[in-house]
Protein backbone atom coordinates (compact mmCIF):
# COMPACT_ATOMS: atom_id res chain seq x y z
CA UNK A 1 0.00 0.00 0.00
CA UNK A 2 2.68 2.34 1.02
CA UNK A 3 4.62 2.40 -2.31
CA UNK A 4 1.22 2.57 -4.30
CA UNK A 5 0.07 6.07 -2.61
CA UNK A 6 3.39 7.30 -2.61
CA UNK A 7 3.58 6.58 -6.31
CA UNK A 8 0.63 8.44 -6.71
CA UNK A 9 1.81 11.93 -5.80
CA UNK A 10 5.21 12.13 -6.50
CA UNK A 11 6.38 14.38 -8.89
CA UNK A 12 9.37 12.56 -10.24
CA UNK A 13 10.50 9.31 -9.79
CA UNK A 14 13.35 10.17 -7.45
CA UNK A 15 10.76 12.51 -5.06
CA UNK A 16 10.92 11.85 -1.74
CA UNK A 17 10.61 15.39 0.19
CA UNK A 18 7.77 16.73 -1.56
CA UNK A 19 5.05 17.67 0.95
CA UNK A 20 2.50 14.50 0.14
CA UNK A 21 4.86 12.19 0.39
CA UNK A 22 6.43 13.02 3.33
CA UNK A 23 2.49 13.27 4.81
CA UNK A 24 2.42 9.35 3.07
CA UNK A 25 5.54 8.04 4.15
CA UNK A 26 4.92 9.50 8.01
CA UNK A 27 1.52 7.84 7.74
CA UNK A 28 2.68 4.31 7.33
CA UNK A 29 5.27 4.98 9.36
CA UNK A 30 3.17 5.41 12.27
CA UNK A 31 0.82 2.45 11.61
CA UNK A 32 3.58 0.23 11.64
CA UNK A 33 4.92 1.81 14.84
CA UNK A 34 1.16 1.70 16.22
CA UNK A 35 1.02 -1.88 15.72
CA UNK A 36 4.21 -2.59 17.33
CA UNK A 37 2.91 -0.74 20.24
CA UNK A 38 -0.18 -3.02 20.53
CA UNK A 39 2.12 -6.05 21.12
CA UNK A 40 4.82 -4.31 23.72
CA UNK A 41 2.90 -1.98 25.26
CA UNK A 42 5.86 -0.70 27.82
CA UNK A 43 7.88 0.52 25.11
CA UNK A 44 7.82 4.17 25.90
CA UNK A 45 10.89 5.07 23.70
CA UNK A 46 8.77 3.82 20.90
CA UNK A 47 5.99 5.75 22.48
CA UNK A 48 7.69 9.17 22.28
CA UNK A 49 8.64 8.54 18.18
CA UNK A 50 5.24 7.89 17.61
CA UNK A 51 4.38 11.13 18.74
CA UNK A 52 6.82 12.84 17.13
CA UNK A 53 6.03 11.71 13.78
CA UNK A 54 2.27 12.45 14.68
CA UNK A 55 3.79 16.14 14.85
CA UNK A 56 5.52 15.95 12.11
CA UNK A 57 2.56 14.80 9.77
CA UNK A 58 0.03 17.20 11.74
CA UNK A 59 2.13 20.14 10.97
CA UNK A 60 2.84 18.89 6.98
CA UNK A 61 -0.92 19.07 6.33
CA UNK A 62 -1.49 21.74 8.13
CA UNK A 63 0.93 23.47 5.88
CA UNK A 64 -0.79 21.65 2.21
CA UNK A 65 -4.17 22.47 3.42
CA UNK A 66 -2.88 26.73 3.41
CA UNK A 67 -0.88 26.35 0.39
CA UNK A 68 -2.81 23.67 -1.75
CA UNK A 69 -6.08 22.79 -0.49
CA UNK A 70 -7.02 20.90 -3.62
CA UNK A 71 -4.33 18.38 -3.20
CA UNK A 72 -4.84 18.44 0.71
CA UNK A 73 -8.06 16.56 0.15
CA UNK A 74 -6.46 14.22 -2.07
CA UNK A 75 -3.65 12.89 0.61
CA UNK A 76 -6.09 12.35 3.09
CA UNK A 77 -8.60 10.19 1.18
CA UNK A 78 -5.53 8.19 -0.02
CA UNK A 79 -3.83 8.75 3.62
CA UNK A 80 -7.73 7.89 5.21
CA UNK A 81 -6.95 10.55 8.10
CA UNK A 82 -9.24 12.32 9.59
CA UNK A 83 -9.74 16.05 8.58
Amino acid sequence: MKNLAINDFKINEKDTGSTTVQIIYLTTRINEINEHLRQNPKDNASQLGLLKLVGKRKRLTKYLMKNNPSLYEKVIKAANLRK
